[in-house]
């Protein structure tokens, strides 16, 4: 269509140029050259329109024709229906092949899981079978070396056993000998102890009743003591009692003179804001008078009609100007009158003018006048405002006198207070000095007594001293006592245990005995048992060979099996590239057929239209009739024999009639022709289509057989590697099982090894291994510690026993004596203490001696 239409307005553009130069023809052509001259142009152009589709339609046949054999040549390659099918039947027996195969091939593999299950259930049986023996075997094993350990050990511990003996019977004798000692150190000190006890009694007996007589003679002295406390006190209250008596009979009288006092200088005050009332009364009377005359001033002074005249004044001055308007309306007035209207004019305003001044100035005066009365008020209350603060004054002086005059007596009533206080303080500052110094001699009473009483206490305390030092040495010898008896109770203890551990040894010893025998036949039982063990582990390991045999063909089954997998796997590979090539050629196919259809679709369109074609053919006839008019204006402009230039001979020849008819008859059979080859094409391409219809049924039939191949194959391949995984996995567990069971079996070996080096040390005397050896003495040693561990808290408890004193106080000090006892023959033996000059006990020397050098002695010259 846009070939046609630049065709079309080519043509017009050509025509339009061809009219142009008609219009410039000359005058006087003839009118029939030009109407042939004209046909032959539109023959021209009819014939150069038929060449130019001539030729599009001869380039579209040639393009078809190239198509077609592509088309054919595409067909030849195509493969025919039974090739496909044959194709097609290899390809489902080789599936049906490989799926007998596999189905073969898993019935197989179940086979060789149930033979695997079974052997592994076998060999799980055997191995616990085996795991028992070893136990069984090795507890024996364990027996026996205790057993042999055993014998050894008993031997010694009776060896032991028997020097322990004569050691204790060693240590019995030595104990019994101190016991002997003890007994006869423990009859002396209880005859002391007898001796001490009556002395004590005595002693005790004394000195409770001279306790006596002090307790009756302290309780008499401090009730003579408080009876004259009392009496000192009951005086003492009785002189306080009459002093404040007295001093509240004063207080009252002076309270009486001093409300008496008040009550007159009350009554004073009552009279005096009597007469101040008065005096307030009249003044408020005055001035009442002077502010009503005042007010009566100012009324008279200002007038109240200031409103009246201020109207009569306006009206005043309306008449005026009316007066003013008439005189000057008036004509016939003179110059002479009219100026001395004006003069009478200006004067009246002069006057106006004064006036307001006046009345200004009088109003300001009568303001001024009101100031200045108001000022004359202002200062007249000023100065009764100064009278009154005078006097007020005055009577403030007078009470201020008074005032004084009343503390004047007030300050005499206070000082003969303060003489009679004073009077007072000088009974109770006597009575004070009695009281101190009955305070003194009575502190010196008990200082003495506190002197004494702390002597009686430091003679208790010696006492006590010296009693609980005996007690102490009595509880020692307890204690030695006790010790001794629990030591020789713990030596017969222990040799009662000593006897009873031989005469359990003995027994353990015969037990023993029985027990070897016993074990001597399980140790031959279990070698019989080991024996039969030996020959079930080589029938084991004969069948862990076969089967190691049998993995390996399974082995080699497996990679047979392989081997056909991945040639089926080739095969279906193959088959899939054939899928695909034949997939391929269908698309490509489809893909032509789609180009022809478009190749058509255009081709029917670039056909002229019906419609169009008569548009056109309407447009051409108005065209036509146009140039027709133009021609017969033109024939008409030459046939006129007025005008010059009129005609315009054309170049070139005119075919004749019967050429024109031979061109046209060629025309016709070259369409005839085109026709002829435009309906084989037709023919070609519905067979094509046909065609490929088919082949593209036969291709979607084959794509899901095709799918449905490969979705097997898939599955398959996917169970096959199933397979073989689990049989590799089978495989690593059955070699990590044979390497278990030849470590177990090498730690076997090398347990009996040890074990007999262990009974080859026991023969010879040695211990069975060093590592037992040092274990042992690790034993003892960790034993003798923790005995020294007891032995050590016991010493340090009985040292916290020795430092502790009967009243529960822990010390270390040593005791320091500060008593002594009088060698006197008329004296009491009892402690007397040292005071101040007790012993000198010089300290232990320290390590600071060694800084010190040691004094050269001089010798004494005599």
């Amino acid at each position: 269509m846009l070939q046609d239409a630049k065709h079309f307005t080519a043509e017009i553009e050509r025509q339009k140029q061809e009219l142009e130069r008609a219009d410039h023809f000359p005058e006087g052509f003839d009118t029939e050259a030009s109407k042939m001259r004209q046909q032959l142009l539109k023959f021209q152009n009819d014939l150069n329109e038929a060449e130019e589709i001539d030729y599009n339609l001869q380039y579209k046949l040639e393009s078809l024709h190239e198509e077609k054999k592509i088309l054919e040549r595409e067909y030849g390659k195509m493969p025919k229906s039974g090739e496909l099918e044959k194709k097609t039947k290899a390809l489902k027996d080789n599936c049906e092949e490989l799926r007998k195969e596999v189905a073969q091939r898993k019935l197989e593999i179940e086979a060789l899981k149930e033979d695997t299950e079974v052997k592994q259930r076998q060999i799980q049986r055997e191995q616990k079978e085996l795991d028992e023996r070893k136990d069984t075997q090795e507890d024996l094993k364990a027996e026996l070396v205790q057993l042999q350990f055993i014998t050894v050990q008993l031997g010694k511990e009776i060896e032991r056993i028997n020097r322990k003996k004569m050691d204790v019977q060693k240590k019995k004798t030595e104990l019994e000998e101190q016991f002997s000692e003890l007994s006869i150190a423990q009859k002396q000190t209880e005859t002391k102890f007898r001796m001490i006890g009556d002395e004590k009694q005595e002693v005790m007996k004394e000195l409770d009743g001279k306790r006596a007589l002090l307790e009756a003679q302290e309780r008499e002295l401090n009730k003579l003591m408080k009876e004259l406390e009392t009496g000192k006190e009951n005086e003492v209250l009785v002189m306080g009692e009459r002093a404040i008596l007295d001093l509240n009979l004063h207080h009252l009288l002076m309270e009486k003179k001093t409300l008496h006092d008040s009550m007159s200088r009350k009554q004073r005050e009552k009279d005096r804001d009597l007469r101040n009332l008065k005096k307030m009364e009249l003044q408020l009377k005055l001035a009442n008078d002077a502010l009503a005359h005042i007010q009566s001033l100012h009324m008279d002074a200002f007038p109240m009609d200031d409103g009246i005249q201020l109207e009569r004044r306006k009206e005043l001055q309306k008449e005026v100007e009316m007066i003013k308007q008439n005189l000057a309306q008036q004509q016939s007035l003179t110059e002479v009158e009219a100026c001395m209207v004006e003069q009478c004019i200006a004067e009246e305003h002069n006057l106006a003018e004064e006036l307001n001044r006046y009345r200004e100035e009088v109003i300001q005066l009568t303001r001024l006048v009101q100031i200045k009365a108001d000022e004359r008020e202002q200062k007249s209350r000023d100065f009764v405002k100064a009278e009154q603060r005078v006097n007020r004054t005055k009577q403030e002086v007078k009470a201020k006198s008074l005032v004084i005059q009343e503390h004047k007596k007030k300050y005499q009533e206070i000082q003969a207070r303060l003489h009679i206080f004073a009077n007072i303080y000088d009974i109770i500052k006597n009575e004070r000095n009695k009281c101190v110094n009955l305070i003194q001699t009575a502190s010196q009473k008990a200082a003495e007594m506190r002197e004494k009483s702390k002597i009686l206490e430091n003679e208790i305390e010696i006492l006590m001293t010296a009693a609980f030092k005996k007690e102490r040495l009595l509880q020692k010898s307890k204690m030695k006592h006790l010790n001794s008896q629990t030591v020789r109770d713990s030596i017969r203890n222990d040799i009662s245990k000593v006897s009873d551990t031989l005469y359990e040894m003995r027994d353990k010893r015969e037990e023993q005995k029985m027990h070897i025998g016993k074990f001597s036949t399980m140790i031959s039982q279990a070698e019989e048992k080991m024996v039969q063990l030996r020959k079930m582990y080589e029938t084991a390991v004969q069948n862990r060979n076969d089967r190691g045999v049998q993995l390996i063909e399974r082995e080699e089954e497996v990679c047979i099996f392989f081997e056909k997998v991945n040639i089926q796997d080739t095969l279906i590979q193959n088959g899939n590239l054939e899928v695909q090539a034949i997939e391929e050629e269908i698309r490509f196919l489809k893909l032509l057929i789609a180009e022809e259809e478009r190749q058509n679709e255009q081709i029917r369109k670039s056909l002229p239209h019906r419609r169009a074609l008569e548009a056109d053919l309407v447009v051409l006839q108005i065209q036509f009739s146009q140039c027709r008019d133009r021609t017969l204006e033109l024939e008409k402009k030459v046939a006129d024999p007025c005008k010059e230039n009129r005609m315009r001979l054309l170049e070139g020849k005119d075919p004749s009639h019967m050429e024109l008819i031979t061109k046209a008859e060629e025309l016709e059979v070259q369409l005839g022709e085109k026709e002829e080859l435009l309906l084989e094409k037709d023919l070609i391409y519905e067979q094509v289509t046909r065609l490929s219809q088919r082949v593209r049924t036969k291709a979607e039939n084959g794509k899901q057989d095709t799918l449905a191949l490969a979705k097997n194959v898939n599955e398959l391949q996917n169970k096959i590697k199933e397979t073989t995984r689990k049989m590799m996995a089978l495989v690593s567990e059955l070699s990590m099982q044979q390497a278990s069971a030849m470590k177990m079996q090498q730690e076997v070996q090398e347990k009996e090894q040890f074990l007999e080096s262990c009974h080859m040390r026991l023969e010879q005397g040695l211990p069975p291994s060093p590592e037992m050896e040092l274990e042992w003495l690790r034993t003892v040693r960790d034993q003798q510690r923790r005995n020294k561990e007891n032995e050590e808290k016991a010493r340090i408890m009985e040292e916290d026993q020795q430092y502790q004193l009967a009243n529960g106080v822990y010390t270390t000090s040593e005791p320091r004596p500060n008593a002594y006892i009088p060698q006197e023959e008329d004296a009491l033996p009892l402690a007397r203490p040292y005071g101040a000059l007790a012993p000198f006990k010089p300290t232990e020397p320290g390590a600071n001696i060694r800084h010190i050098r040691k004094p050269v002695i001089k010798p004494i010259e005599i």
